[in-house]
């Protein structure tokens, strides 16, 4: 089997990977493109370090299962399947999923910490950054987190001043030069999306 092409995607909270990520797989056979999201390696909340003022600290490098993650995508990149359960961010509402990903000759990686993780910076061929100003991600962030997650303002302010903007700034925007594509997600991210598609068909 030949080794798959592996694209990075990665941006701060709010810059829009997840929704750039399905639109462009969206244009995609899906049966070519797999993805595997650093979302769903969370460790518990139990072992998540908590702050000065109690709260759990998910924004940092040490808050996901690393060795699993880089794991998982060697498995696919040997041509072997992989199984994992969606990690719901704790949204007691909302059901987990077995999520099965598939080796394809082309894999999305995406996650805050894929350019950070050195192991994981080296395997990439592509590597983009989504890049949006801070009041767009935060009001984006407020939206998610209320929606998809449950959780409250107050918490979704908190966490984003005391955790996603210093971690941001110190494990994500600092690789922002390593980057060989940069999307401008503003006002939105069309334009990229249709460069970075059509690079990925020369790939299938």
């Amino acid at each position: 089997m030949k080794h798959p092409f592996l694209i990075g995607i990665t941006g701060g909270s709010g810059s829009g990977k997840t929704t750039f990520i399905r639109q462009l797989r969206d244009g995609l056979d899906h049966n070519q493109v797999s993805y595997l999201s650093m979302d769903d390696y969370y460790l518990p909340r139990e072992q998540q370090k908590v702050d000065s003022q109690g709260v759990f600290n998910f924004d940092r490098p040490r808050s996901i299962y690393r060795n699993e993650f880089v794991r998982d995508l060697e498995k696919l990149c040997a041509g072997e399947t992989v199984t994992r359960q969606e990690y719901v961010f704790n949204n007691e509402l909302a059901e987990p999923k077995e999520l099965v990903i598939r080796p394809a000759p082309v894999i999305i990686v995406e996650g805050l910490f894929v350019f950070h993780y050195k192991e994981l910076r080296k395997m990439l061929d592509l590597r983009i950054f989504l890049h949006a100003k801070d009041n767009l991600k935060v009001i984006r962030r407020i939206k998610r987190d209320q929606i998809e997650r449950n959780y409250p303002l107050d918490d979704v302010l908190y966490r984003y001043e005391h955790h996603v903007l210093p971690a941001y700034e110190k494990y994500v925007e600092p690789y922002m030069g390593k980057a060989d594509v940069i999307v401008n997600n503003n006002t939105d991210f069309n334009m990229g999306l249709q460069v970075v598609r059509a690079f990925v068909e020369t790939k299938i």
